[in-house]
Order: C-alpha cells, then sequence, then structure tokens
C-alpha cells in the first residue's frame, strides 16, 4: 500500500499539545513506509476561525521538523488544501448524495428542533433527529441545512489502535453535511477530502469514535472504500482523571518553545505520550522515532500529561546536542535566552559560561536565572552567607578571615586556569582546617550570590581572575 497520512488542524487559536501529537504520528508512519503526509487545513467554521492561526500551525510543524509532501506553502496535486476554498467539490459530493435519495434539505427552525430535545429529555430517550425527520422538504439550496438519509443498521469495523468494533443502529442519525451558510460541517468534509486526496490512514483523537458508524454510512452511501481508521488515546491531565484542557497547566507549544524547550525533546515526549516500542529508551531522535514507530504499539488507554518528564527530556536533550555536537552548535540555540547584562559579552565567553552550566539546565531560559552573576557583580547579601546551613556555625570575623586567606592565596596563582585554581582551593582547605562545604560554600557565595553554580573552580576560571578578587574584597569589606 502507498500510504497516506494527514494533519487536519482547525485555525482555532494556538495550537495545544494533543494537536501536535495527532500531528506526529501520522508523519512517522508516512516516513516509515515511504509514503507522503498532507497539511490539510480545517477553517469551515468560521465562527471560530483566528487570523495567524494557520501561520502559527505551519512554524510549529517546521519547528518539530514534521514536513508536510502537500499542502499550504508548497502546493501539490490536491490543491485547494484549505477547506474554505474546496466548497465547490463538496456541493459536487453532496448533489450526488441528493440525486440518490440520501440526503435532504432541512427547513425545520432551530427552535422546533430544541423543542424536541427538550421532548426527548423529558421522555428520557436520546434525541435521534431522524425520528422527527420531515415528511416533505423543500428542493434544497444554500440558506438551508443539508441532512444526511441515514438507514439505521449495525456496522462492524476495526480500529488499528482499539481494534474489532460493532455498534448496533441505535446511534446513527440524519447528520448535517451542509451548514446554511453553504460551508460543509467537519463530519461531511473530512470524508470528501480524504477520499480525494487518497488518505489510507485517518488518525485522530479517540473522542471521534462514537461518530465513526454515521462516517461509515456516509462512505457506504458515496461508495467510498473505507481509509484505516485510528484512534489515539487522550492525553489526560496531570492527575490523570480526565482530558487535558487549558485549564490544567499545559501550556501552548509555543510557550513551550519561548521558555527554551527544544524541538527534539518536545517531539521526543510527544510522540512517546502515549506509545512506546516495548523497550526502556527514553530519548529518541527522529530516526529513531521513525524507525521503530508501529500502530500495534499505541497504547488504547489515556496517557497522562507529565511536565516533569517533558523538562527531564529536555535537559536530557541540552546535554546531548554539548556532547555529540559541541558547544557552538548549542550555543547557536541560545539566542535570546540570556539575562539582560549578557548583551554587551562577547560570543566567546557566553560559550565559556554555556560550556560550564549546561549540564545544569532543564531548559535554554534556565540561562536567564542561573548565569546573570557572571556578566555583572551580584548584589551583595550577607544574610544569604550568614544564614547558609554550612556557615552559620562561624563567626562573622571567622568569615572575614577565611576571605582574605583565600584571596591572598589566589592572588599569588601564575596561571589562571581550572587545574591551578583546584590545587589553590585543595591548599586552603589543608591551610584553614575547613571542610570543603564549608570553605567552598563561603568563596561560592561571595562571587556569585547564587543559589548554586558550577564546579567551583571552573565558576572562578570564566569569571576571571580580576573581577573574582574584586568581589571577595569586596565581601570582606563589607563583613
Amino acid at each position: 500500500m502507498n500510504i497516506v497520512t494527514r494533519f487536519a488542524p482547525s485555525p482555532t487559536g494556538y495550537i495545544h499539545i494533543g494537536n501536535v501529537r495527532s500531528a506526529i504520528y501520522p508523519y512517522l508512519l508516512a516516513r516509515q513506509n515511504n509514503g507522503k503526509m498532507i497539511l490539510r487545513i480545517e477553517d469551515t467554521d468560521r465562527a471560530r476561525y483566528v487570523d495567524g492561526a494557520t501561520e502559527l500551525i505551519e512554524d510549529t510543524l517546521e519547528w518539530l521538523g514534521l514536513n508536510w509532501d502537500e499542502g499550504p506553502v508548497i502546493g501539490g496535486p490536491n490543491s485547494p488544501y484549505f477547506q474554505s476554498e474546496r466548497k465547490e467539490i463538496y456541493l459536487a459530493w453532496a448533489k450526488k448524495l441528493i440525486e440518490a435519495g440520501r440526503a435532504y434539505a432541512d427547513p425545520t427552525p432551530p427552535e422546533q428542533i430544541e423543542a424536541y430535545r427538550r421532548e426527548c429529555n423529558e421522555k428520557k430517550v436520546p434525541f435521534l433527529y431522524r425520528n422527527y425527520r420531515p415528511k416533505e422538504t423543500p428542493e434544497w439550496e444554500i440558506g438551508m441545512p443539508l441532512r444526511f438519509k441515514t438507514i439505521p443498521k449495525e456496522y462492524d469495523w476495526h480500529d488499528e489502535v482499539m481494534g474489532d468494533m460493532h455498534t448496533g443502529p441505535e446511534v446513527l442519525d440524519d447528520i448535517i453535511l451542509i451548514k446554511k451558510d453553504g460551508f460543509p460541517t467537519y463530519n461531511f468534509a473530512h470524508i470528501v477530502d480524504d477520499a480525494e486526496m487518497g488518505v489510507t490512514h485517518v488518525m485522530r483523537g479517540v473522542e471521534y469514535l462514537s461518530s465513526t458508524p454515521n462516517y461509515l454510512a456516509l462512505y457506504e452511501a458515496l461508495g467510498l472504500e473505507r481509509p484505516k481508521l485510528v484512534s489515539l488515546p487522550h492525553i489526560l491531565a496531570p492527575g490523570g482523571n480526565k482530558k487535558l484542557g487549558k485549564r490544567d497547566g499545559a501550556k501552548s507549544v509555543t510557550e513551550y518553545r519561548e521558555d527554551g524547550v527544544l524541538a527534539e525533546a518536545m517531539l521526543n515526549y510527544l510522540a512517546c505520550l502515549g506509545w512506546n516500542d516495548g523497550t526502556e529508551q527514553e530519548v529518541y531522535d527522529k530516526e529513531e522515532l521513525i524507525k521503530n514507530f508501529s500502530l500495534d504499539r499505541i497504547q488504547t488507554s489515556g496517557a497522562r500529561y507529565d511536565e516533569t518528564k517533558l523538562l527531564w527530556l529536555n535537559g536530557q536533550w541540552i546535554r546531548k546536542i554539548f556532547d555529540e555536537d559541541g558547544a557552538e552548535t548549542l550555543f547557536a540555540r541560545t539566542d535570546g535566552f540570556w539575562p539582560e547584562a549578557a548583551k554587551t559579552a562577547s560570543d566567546e565567553y557566553k560559550i565559556k559560561v554555556l560550556s560550564i552550566i549546561y549540564d545544569r539546565l532543564k531548559t535554554l531560559s534556565d540561562l536567564r536565572t542561573m548565569t546573570g552573576y557572571f556578566f555583572e557583580d551580584p548584589e551583595i547579601n550577607l544574610d544569604l552567607m550568614i544564614n547558609n546551613k554550612f556557615l552559620k556555625k562561624l563567626s562573622e570575623a571567622e568569615l572575614e578571615n577565611l576571605l582574605k586567606q583565600t584571596i591572598n592565596k589566589l592572588s599569588g596563582l601564575s596561571d589562571w586556569n581550572a587545574e591551578a585554581l583546584q590545587d589553590a582551593l585543595n591548599d586552603l582547605l589543608q591551610e584553614t582546617g575547613k571542610k570543603p562545604a564549608e570553605l567552598f560554600s563561603l568563596i561560592r557565595i561571595a562571587v556569585s550570590f547564587a543559589p548554586f553554580s558550577p564546579a567551583l573552580n571552573l565558576t572562578l576560571e570564566v569569571i576571571g581572575r580580576e573581577k573574582t578578587l574584586a568581589r571577595l574584597n569586596a565581601v570582606a569589606r563589607a563583613i
């Protein structure tokens, strides 16, 4: 089979975590089988359309490396790829149903339909519009909804994730095909588009499973072969008790990107959110995902969203890029994430800072909060020093004396490099009789006034002789 998949988002706002995962699996399947993935924009809901949302979708896919083979920007043989530009195609297919007696104009006012719904609620029976189908209908024209005339029956089908499925006639209804504004509903448009574009695998959220019988009825009425149906499990809120929503703390993909989450980590995390290859591996690059992906390893139950795991993976990817591709490659990804004081610093100096702190980063935006003291003198806060758990037993006189001993020792170094600094620090331990936690905490705080710093000798090497000694002297005077 020549596999064709599609990602068909609606441009209704920011792109959600769940939306992106619905693009990743079709992409992986298509690439694994030398097939193609189509990007199609489902923009027929004009009330919810948001300007700029399409460009955001495209930009996010490009950022993640999910390049499409047909769609906006690049075109293709099945254009146009915006549903709003395909109205005539839908009308032609609707005409086939009308001519076959399988679609009808619905003149019933909305308030009457609502009355039917209330009647069913009072009787505690499901509302099915087919039970209120008008006996006489006018010739259909735009301005009036067009409904599918269903034939209630049982359906059996196979879902590539959920397995063999069965439903009775009670779930089939006269769904709307074309709205009164002339635009198709999702229920109709996606079936027409998938058929026209040769889509072989339809991947979408499991919430569409209940609507599948109506889709099967449409395939049958239109004489179309069913594509393979793939229901993707819900992404659940952190508590695991409901579907992930905007109120559950998950940010948009754009926000994560702006916070310094790498594309590789986001792709890795979302691909494994509801799928695994049966191994203990957790870090996958795109090529490994393509190689290992399989539909039969998509889980049937919901996958709980865990931002802590995402950030852990991001830290793994930061280290992976640095270790495998070098400091310069990672540095090229850090633009815009440095503190304001770093603006005047050279790239060479920032690379030195990055080289000793990269393995502590969870996101690139951590650079803003973790590296400020490398670029400007920190504000002296003696309380931070005096209340430190390793230093609070020492008197101010002891603290001052230790700083002066440190200044004298470091001032006499002929070479200011990590090795020489470590030797000097080790000598100081012997000379002062202090524990590393005491002496090194004092020096670290006096130089950075930060909650933590990289290895002390590396920190001092990068800050440099002049600034290190100046800061130590300033703190000694302040005490």
